[in-house]
């Protein structure tokens, strides 16, 4: 009860510090509020400027210290670095009227959004495969993501997915399994164990993929303890080939030592099941 009311209390708070429609800082004029988390609001906003529109990421106010925006900093850096058509871009991040601001372009919705509306195979599949492609890329720069879910990923005008929300994404030690010690910071549903016991690597990263991308096909997402199978068993030996099968299955394996060591390893042996998938007519799969 007590968390409850001190949850309410935040969000007030939160509420009252936020920027109106039509109100301006800098250049930007907010349009509306896209989301609003913990740490940090994003708004949809206008560049007056370049007459685009834009996706506004501001830390709360009210709760601003030095660690935090050197860790809103530290974000912004993180994704400077990574430059890859299925993840998304910075377009700035500095300080506007005394406001930290991150800006990046802004996608049409979320992977969230789209799934509350069926999905083709074809169009499952794809996701799935930028999904990878996004965090592969990030593992070959040594980053692990930490948080990937369907709230992460943004559907952009062209179709293509982009991973967003580095905000607690790790720099990897040099290490052959890409471990460190951190907190359990992430998402219940999408963490892996080792995650929520602040010890996160590549792997966990896989972990996460495996348990969205069986979500996106089945429209299942499997509870802890993760046993093989999940619930959506039929759905999903329905549409997928055996061998897709068999790499959810490993992704979303619950000791880390049985996974893919990272999404490179994961991406080379998804593309080929994927093909198989798509060449296998469903109903021979039935069979």
């Amino acid at each position: 009860m007590i968390a409850q009311d001190l949850g309410a209390m935040a969000k007030r708070i939160a509420d009252s510090h936020m920027l109106r429609a039509r109100s301006r800082i800098g250049k930007y004029r907010i349009e509306k509020k896209l989301a609003q988390g913990g740490f940090a609001t994003v708004y949809h906003a206008w560049d007056t400027i370049e007459g685009v529109h834009v996706a506004l990421k501001m830390p709360h106010q009210y709760i601003v210290t030095a660690s935090m925006l050197a860790a809103f900093q530290r974000e912004a850096r993180l994704i400077a670095q990574l430059e890859h058509p299925n993840i998304l871009g910075l377009k700035d991040a500095s300080f506007i009227d005394g406001r930290f601001v991150i800006v990046s372009r802004l996608g049409t919705q979320t992977l969230s959004a789209r799934l509350k509306h069926r999905v083709g195979l074809a169009t499952a599949l794809s996701y799935i495969e930028q999904m990878i492609e996004a965090v592969a890329y990030a593992h070959r720069n040594r980053i692990i993501h930490c948080d990937i879910k369907p709230e992460n990923l943004i559907l952009m005008a062209d179709g293509r997915l982009a991973l967003t929300d580095f905000g607690i994404a790790k720099v990897a030690q040099r290490t052959i399994a890409h471990t460190m010690i951190a907190s359990g910071s992430g998402t219940v549903g999408y963490m892996a164990p080792e995650q929520a016991m602040g010890r996160p690597s590549a792997k966990s990263d896989v972990f996460a993929i495996g348990v969205l991308a069986y979500r996106i096909l089945t429209g299942v997402l499997p509870e802890w303890p993760f046993d093989w199978p999940p619930k959506g068993r039929a759905t999903l030996r329905r549409k997928a080939h055996p061998d897709l099968i068999d790499v959810l299955r490993k992704t979303m394996e619950p000791r880390p030592s049985n996974r893919y060591p990272d999404a490179n390893a994961l991406l080379r042996a998804y593309l080929p099941a994927k093909r198989k998938t798509l060449r296998t007519k469903p109903a021979s799969r039935r069979g």
